[in-house]
């Protein structure tokens, strides 16, 4: 992008420019900022650090044939580098990079690099090896890499738990029904139901020597030895982060009866060939809505493989083919090598948050280019919303009869997280989209461009549609959960089957979903006052109560969705105030003394994915990541609720900024440090663009709210 951008003409930002001041430091880092653009508006950035998104991917590929057309042979080689890179001392991998070691990363880690072409006598594969047998073998993983197993015929079926697709099959109304389960977790188990269903191995499994070797590296005994079904509920203690319940480990023995047992089978074979056409009709329904991509990378690689058991093993079918066409989407390549993303990316969600901050930073107009290529990405990015996106064949399972039959809520007007292709509006994609064109509808380069065509037009009636999405999505409770309302119960988690993942069970409300939704309904509301006027103030009224509800005893906000006290403490503080909190309230005081409590003597705050992972404020958890323990993604968020407050101490807000500009590198980018995003508590995510986005917004705002106070120092 450098390179392009230097090619038009256009200078980067001086390297012998040493900013003094909080809105010199914010131009400088937008100016670097915007050579990283791409031709369509967006930024793109690394959406890595999962261990085992890849592996599943790297599996489908090796049962569907080794296609060189969906992994070509430098794809795989930069895979293998990749995993071997983040082999860690133990000889293991995590569940991401910076886990410690467990037996699912390191098992499915393993797995891949061997079908990659691996040697098994070399060094990487010998302490892989190693750490797996020494703690018990690849039984002992969790049971989504036994899944994977059972798929490449390295572990039997037997030694995986029943997932029954005829579950599918139960009234809407029953209390436990799948389609009442958030919708990552439905669409990752839809897929398993269906292949645990049809006993899908790979069909070479019986004569491919690799398979033979991989029975014998992974276990600690012989393959054909080993007790199966006595199995299923072991887990090494280092992946059981949400240990099966008693109830749990009942139910799944019954179910275990139930496959085996002869006098179940008459029912459950009918039953089931019902459930598999119905879970195949869900697939191909997914698949279609989401122009192939699917909603993640674990039922993404899933459904590939669901697609090709459809079509009798046949790659040359165009369900396969359109699967595999899309496989480059979730495909990064960085300098670790190349990986498989937690999505399709996140370019709509970084990309609003971008506009945003250079908005308070009063720059859309100083950088005309960069402001009319966020509003061009943005008008195509809104969901099922463009003459393209609704001749699709997406738009027709917009119909009430088809969002009924596949659960799916109302997606027309939304934004997603990453393209207007992934089809999944969410409450907080939506919130931040509707902000960011509403931000640059106060930009005379804007309205400039659309006035004299330009630039395309995005009508009201798309921002009341993305309204209704907004409004739609609040729950009970008065808050927002991601991309649907909450449908099931709390006890749900009482049956998640995964034992890595915490939270996956339900959509849960989120301190981050309520208050993106409840700030654009503000915001909105703020332009466009009459339209559904007594509703939106209802709906904020209502937001604004949930997330006083559930602020935590000493002031602070969990956050879900990154590294975690001080990104939920903004959004808390952030949404509060913008529904009409005053900032002298007890509520928003308490929270900024939570955060000047946390501040270190650098200036700065940190805090890693353990904060997450434990709930518990990970004091120096920025100490291998960051600068002397602090970071500047979590000082940047700090600075934007204390801001947001209008924190009367001001001296801790200058140190705050004296600590970013001091981090700012020559270039005006800021040092990549440790992941900032989390999901399920108990996985790390990366987020790049979050170390430009968030310092330029955190300069723009304390400079706005406070003026030359943060760039004079008492002492100087």
């Amino acid at each position: 992008m450098i390179r392009s951008y230097m090619a038009s003409g256009q200078t980067p930002p001086s390297i012998d420019n040493q900013p003094k001041t909080a809105p010199e430091a914010a131009r400088k880092a937008a100016h670097f900022y915007s050579m990283l653009q791409t031709s369509d508006g967006h930024w793109a950035g690394d959406y890595g650090g999962p261990h085992f998104l890849m592996p599943g991917l790297i599996v489908a590929w090796y049962v569907v044939g080794q296609p060189d057309t969906m992994l070509d042979a430098e794809q795989r080689a930069l895979m293998r580098h990749y995993l071997t890179v983040h082999q860690q001392s133990d000889g293991g991998w995590g569940t991401h990079i910076e886990s410690p070691s467990t037996m699912f990363g390191t098992t499915v880690s393993y797995v891949a690099l061997r079908l990659l072409g691996a040697d098994a006598d070399g060094d990487v594969c010998v302490r892989g090896r190693k750490f797996i047998q020494d703690n018990g073998g690849a039984i002992m993983t969790s049971s989504w890499a036994k899944f994977w197993l059972c798929l490449l015929g390295c572990m039997e079926w037997e030694g995986h738990d029943s997932v029954p697709p005829e579950m599918w099959l139960l009234p809407n109304w029953f209390p436990f029904h799948p389609g009442r389960l958030w919708c990552h977790c439905r669409m990752v188990y839809l897929p398993m139901g269906y292949l645990y269903g049809s006993r899908f191995i790979y069909s070479e499994a019986e004569s491919d020597p690799l398979i033979a070797a991989l029975r014998r590296e992974l276990y600690c005994e012989a393959y054909d030895k080993i007790p199966w079904s006595s199995t299923r509920h072991k887990v090494a203690p280092m992946d059981n982060y949400s240990p099966l319940p008693l109830f749990m480990k009942v139910a799944q023995d019954f179910l275990a009866l139930y496959e085996r047992w002869g006098i179940f089978q008459p029912f459950k074979n009918y039953f089931r060939e019902i459930g598999l056409k119905f879970c195949a009709e869900y697939m191909a329904a997914e698949d279609l809505q989401t122009n192939f991509i699917d909603i993640g990378p674990v039922n993404k690689a899933l459904n590939l493989v669901s697609a090709y058991h459809a079509a009798n093993n046949d790659i040359n079918v165009t369900s396969v083919q359109n699967h595999m066409m899309r496989i480059p989407d979730y495909l990064w390549v960085a300098e670790d090598g190349m990986k498989m993303q937690g999505y399709n990316g996140s370019q709509c969600w970084d990309t609003s948050f971008a506009i945003q901050a250079l908005s308070e930073c009063k720059l859309l107009d100083e950088f005309p280019v960069m402001s009319q290529k966020v509003w061009t990405y943005l008008e195509r990015a809104q969901i099922l919303s463009t003459e393209v996106s609704q001749a699709s064949p997406a738009y027709a399972y917009e119909s009430a009869a088809n969002r009924e039959k596949f659960y799916r809520h109302v997606s027309e007007g939304g934004w997603p997280f990453s393209t207007s292709a992934h089809g999944w509006p969410i409450s907080d994609c939506t919130g931040e989209g509707l902000k960011g064109v509403l931000v640059l509808l106060q930009s005379k380069t804007i309205l400039g461009g659309v006035r004299d065509g330009s630039l395309p037009n995005i009508e009201q009636k798309r921002l009341h549609d993305a309204v209704n999405v907004i409004v739609t999505l609040q729950n009970e409770d008065g808050g927002w959960a991601t991309y649907e309302n909450n449908r099931g119960f709390g006890w749900y988690e009482q049956l998640n089957p995964s034992e890595v993942f915490g939270d996956i069970m339900i959509d849960y409300s989120y301190v981050e979903c309520s208050m993106a939704s409840l700030t654009a309904l503000a915001d909105f509301h703020a332009m466009f006052p009459q339209h559904r006027t007594a509703e939106i103030q209802y709906s904020i009224q209502r937001g604004r109560e949930f997330m006083k509800s559930i602020q935590r005893e000493d002031g602070s906000w969990y956050g879900s969705w990154a590294c975690c006290f001080c990104y939920g403490c903004w959004f808390g503080i952030e949404g509060l105030i913008k529904a009409g909190e005053p900032a002298f309230s007890p509520v928003i005081q308490k929270c900024c003394q939570f955060l000047l409590s946390h501040q270190r003597a650098n200036g700065g705050w940190g805090e890693d994915f353990t904060s997450c992972y434990d709930k518990d404020y990970a004091e120096n958890g920025m100490d291998s990541y960051g600068d002397d323990g602090s970071g500047v993604v979590n000082t940047a968020w700090a600075l934007l609720a204390l801001s947001a407050a209008k924190c009367e101490d001001v001296d801790a807000v200058r140190r705050g900024i004296k600590y970013l500009i001091s981090r700012q590198l020559p270039s005006g980018d800021w040092p990549q440090e440790g992941i900032a995003g989390v999901f399920n508590r108990a996985c790390g995510i990366t987020y790049t663009a979050y170390r430009n986005v968030f310092p330029i917004w955190a300069l723009g705002r304390c400079s706005e709210t406070y003026g030359l106070a943060i760039d004079v120092d008492p002492e100087d």
